[in-house]
């Protein structure tokens, strides 16, 4: 596979997860990954892990000076960004809204809404300077449908979704395509943060009876990322395992 070559791409959340699993297909597939994640040390790790070039940057997404900085780093060298792929996220607590705590709320939307404005903001316009550009935003079913005891992760990647169709618009007239996935529940360290019962509730809504497999949402996201995706934008792609409804 070389259908990345000569490509740079920015990869939030890059260190694990669903993040982890796309890192390693585009790299495979010739591009040089940078790897932005709030885990520092472990984004190292995994820039060698890549090979070919990848770099890595600690980025708190939900913090403009430290997307801002972490743009500026990877341009550095002076190639465009082609392929931005944003699947850092946080789940947060699982509790009945009128229960929730207000500064989780926040919490919770700064990082998954906020910090896609912010990494999307820092990237688009080398995007839009080099006229090519495939940008992916990983939401959730969750955004689609909402999950009970959920209210903040459901609105934060429901407002995903909208940002993504705006985005996409914005820049229909040119070769960047803006589209997001909405996966079904995945084993990442993502399940850290939620109650057991949650998990088995998100289990038992997915008609598959089982959970996403990482290199299944990294296979769809890829090809999201890739020339031969020339016509769709600001489009939702469902991960769901039968579980969305529309």
């Amino acid at each position: 596979m070389t259908q990345f070559e000569n490509q740079l791409a920015v990869v939030t959340g890059g260190a694990q997860g669903i993040g982890r699993a796309v890192a390693n297909r585009l790299a495979a597939g010739g591009a040089r990954v940078a790897v932005w994640d709030r885990d520092a040390a472990l984004a190292e790790q995994a820039a060698q892990e890549l090979g070919g070039g990848a770099t890595a940057h600690g980025v708190d997404i939900s913090d403009w000076n430290s997307v801002q900085a972490a743009a500026e780093a990877t341009l550095a060298a002076g190639d465009p960004i082609s392929i931005l792929v944003n699947s850092a996220g946080i789940a947060g607590a699982n509790a009945p809204l009128a229960e929730y705590p207000v500064d989780e709320f926040r919490a919770i939307t700064e990082v998954n809404l906020l910090g896609t404005f912010h990494v999307n903001r820092a990237v688009v316009p080398s995007m839009t300077a080099a006229g090519y550009g495939r940008i992916v935003n990983i939401a959730s079913v969750a955004g689609k449908e909402g999950n009970p005891n959920a209210s903040a992760y459901s609105a934060s990647k429901a407002a995903v979704i909208g940002l993504t169709k705006s985005l996409g618009k914005e820049l229909a007239n040119l070769d960047i395509a803006v589209n997001c996935v909405t996966p079904a529940a995945a084993r990442t360290r993502i399940f850290d943060q939620m109650k057991q019962e949650h998990i088995d509730y998100m289990l038992s809504k997915i008609p598959r009876g089982r959970f996403l497999e990482l290199d299944e949402a990294a296979a769809m996201i890829v090809w999201l990322c890739s020339r031969e995706n020339s016509f769709s934008t600001g489009a939702v792609f469902d991960l769901s395992g039968g579980r969305a409804t529309y």
